[in-house]
């Protein structure tokens, strides 16, 4: 039998494993908390239940780990050919690739536990989210539209969410709020894309940013405006006080803010866009949680 790994190599190993599942970058965390935040606070009129609230934070976590890891591996080949991610754990071969599909195997477990606490169509709809998640890292080998694929990803834990609350399928804003995420995930995973396009076409890899072309920066205007437009008739169909609306204005100003960032294409700035998201998030669960307060 060999010997138990020192310490010190055993930290090393786990420090990898955080690499791979991004830990050290947890923008994709928020970016699929906040509409899972969004959903909780308006199923519960403002007061969503600690269980639940802890489950949720806890599942997103563990969700994007593992869609990290297995995008990884599904990646480690054409990530060397980019700069922004030749440095990833696989494609510099730091771990051989089986462990991260246990890692990944690991943390969907660690998902299904949480999901088996919650009602049985949650349960249920966590197979699609399972499957959207596994399959997103393929899709830009398949189709234009991987952005697409995130955004049904990302979206799918608003109905999660909200019948996690009700043990009963969304009422129509819940549906508006699942649109919204979805626009609202292609717009910025665009700006995601058009950092990496001439890698990317390079590589051979196809995305919205390379589908989009000259009119990129128009369509992403146009995925945000749609965005904020469905959140709006989302605050209208709930009757939301005034204080949502100032979150969507602050939201308003900081995707205008970068629109004008990225207007010479320059990827730093998409790529610094593609960040700033965090906030436009932030500010509409801001606006959610102040209107819920007023009733």
């Amino acid at each position: 039998m060999s010997p138990p790994p020192s310490l010190s190599a055993l930290q090393i190993r786990l420090g990898i494993y955080a690499r791979l599942i991004r830990l050290d970058r947890p923008v994709g965390i928020w970016l699929l908390l906040w509409p899972t935040l969004w959903s909780l606070w308006l199923v519960s009129g403002g007061l969503p239940a600690a269980r639940l609230l802890l489950i949720f934070i806890a599942g997103v976590i563990l969700m994007r780990s593992a869609g990290c890891a297995i995008n990884d591996y599904a990646d480690r080949d054409l990530d060397r050919q980019v700069a922004r991610t030749r440095n990833r754990p696989l494609a510099r071969g730091e771990i051989p690739p089986r462990e991260a599909l246990g890692v990944t195997a690991v943390l969907l477990t660690g998902a299904l536990g949480l999901a088996l606490m919650l009602p049985p169509l949650t349960l249920a709809l966590a197979v699609p989210a399972v499957l959207l998640a596994a399959t997103y890292p393929f899709a830009k080998r398949w189709h234009h539209l991987p952005q697409l694929h995130l955004g049904l990803s990302f979206a799918w834990a608003v109905p999660m969410a909200i019948s996690a609350y009700t043990g009963d399928w969304p009422e129509a804003w819940g549906w508006l709020a699942f649109l919204a995420t979805v626009l609202w995930v292609v717009a910025y995973d665009t700006l995601y894309a058009m950092a990496d396009r001439e890698e990317d076409l390079a590589a051979g890899n196809r995305s919205t940013a390379i589908l989009f072309g000259s009119a990129d920066l128009f369509m992403v205007a146009l995925l945000q405006g749609l965005f904020l437009l469905t959140m709006l008739l989302l605050g209208l169909r709930l009757s939301l006080p005034p204080a949502y609306y100032s979150g969507l204005v602050i939201a308003l100003a900081l995707i205008a803010n970068q629109i004008w960032r990225i207007r010479d294409r320059d990827p730093k700035a998409c790529f610094w866009a593609f960040n700033d998201n965090v906030w436009v998030g932030a500010a509409i669960w801001a606006g959610i949680a102040l209107a819920l307060a007023d009733l």
